[in-house]
């Protein structure tokens, strides 16, 4: 029996081991873990800093990198848009148009990584680790998107957000319920900051090149210049929530940085993210994290020394449904909700 316990300075919080009951909620399971070790607990401590920024007054960014809603994904991120649960997408171009594939009808197909890819190249049939898809459909979901850039004026030079918050009009008239048409309807912009690497370059293509004297616009240096002023005008303060990394990660961490330089160029202020959530398989010691360590990113000004920062080491196919669904069983609604309306107002 030990006898008496020590005291130091490092001794603050007791671990506490899980105990096996039924029934349990996820929500109380991940409640326990954030008591536990290792990426247990960093899984239940995801939860904790999402719910906290849920009942602060932040506008809430959300990267979404990969190509993650070929995995069955995408539905959590509607579900996150309609609750407001995040203000801001940022995305790769993969997850905001291959989840229009399926929205329209198509079908990802359970497979398998260790196939002969050259067979499915001869079927026609399109490989993400696991998954698989139909190129015949993949082609109609670009066509889809061809389609509607043929209706956008040439004269006018876009940014992504202002040209997926059309497009998401136009889904949403025609019922097709993907991630973009389910933010046009909860007026949360979604930004793309490498829209092309993507089928809407493929879309862009098609046009140019069949249309002959097709042409539009998408302004990258708007998109920025439209993001800063979000984290500059819809709330006290922000918190960001990364699955992945990528350009999404970084292109809203340099938020901060946009909003210090702008407002005063001796870079008197900084306005770092009072919260931050990153799930990752990405390691820091080769100098990456997709854009770095939040430590690291303190000396930049984007992450708040004194802020609630949480990395959790895990596949987003794991974490990201179980941690969602933690939250439903917490969070009915959240309480201060920016409104970010006047981003589209001279638009439509």
């Amino acid at each position: 029996m030990i006898r008496e316990k020590r005291q130091t300075p490092f001794f603050k919080k007791k671990l506490e081991p899980i105990e096996v009951k039924t029934p349990k909620k996820i929500s109380e399971l991940l409640a326990e873990m954030a008591k536990t070790g290792f990426q247990g607990r960093k899984l239940g401590e995801v939860v904790g800093v999402w719910e906290e920024m849920l009942k602060d007054d932040v506008v809430i960014f959300f990267g979404y990198a990969g190509s993650m809603s070929t995995t069955g994904q995408w539905k959590i991120v509607n579900w996150l848009i309609e609750k407001r649960f995040i203000d801001v997408v940022v995305s790769t171009g993969a997850n905001i148009s291959e989840d229009i594939l399926e929205a329209m009808g198509g079908t990802y197909w359970q497979g398998h990584h260790m196939v002969d890819d050259n067979q499915l190249l001869q079927y026609k049939i399109d490989r993400f680790y696991d998954v698989f898809a139909d190129e015949l459909e993949y082609r109609q979901m670009e066509s889809l998107i061809a389609n509607f850039m043929k209706k956008l004026s040439p004269n006018r030079k876009y940014s992504s957000a202002e040209f997926l918050h059309l497009f998401g009009k136009e889904l949403s008239q025609m019922g097709i319920k993907s991630i973009i048409a389910t933010a046009y309807e909860n007026k949360v912009p979604v930004f793309c900051p490498a829209i092309v690497d993507s089928g809407y370059g493929i879309a862009y293509l098609l046009n140019r090149k069949l249309e002959g004297s097709f042409d539009i616009t998408i302004d990258q240096m708007r998109d920025f210049e439209q993001l800063v002023d979000i984290k500059a005008k819809a709330a006290p303060e922000s918190g960001v929530i990364y699955i992945g990394g990528g350009v999404p990660k970084d292109f809203i961490q340099l938020t901060t940085v946009g909003r210090s330089l702008t407002e005063s160029r001796k870079y008197e202020r900084v306005y770092p993210h009072k919260f931050a959530i990153q799930i990752t398989t990405d390691a820091p010691h080769w100098g990456g994290l997709s854009g770095c360590t939040f430590e690291e990113a303190i000396s930049w000004g984007k992450e708040a020394r004194e802020g609630r920062n949480v990395q959790c080491y895990c596949d987003a196919t794991i974490a990201l449904p179980i941690v969602v669904h933690a939250l439903a069983e917490k969070i009915d609604k959240r309480a201060k909700i920016p409104d970010l309306s006047w981003l589209f107002k001279d638009l439509e």
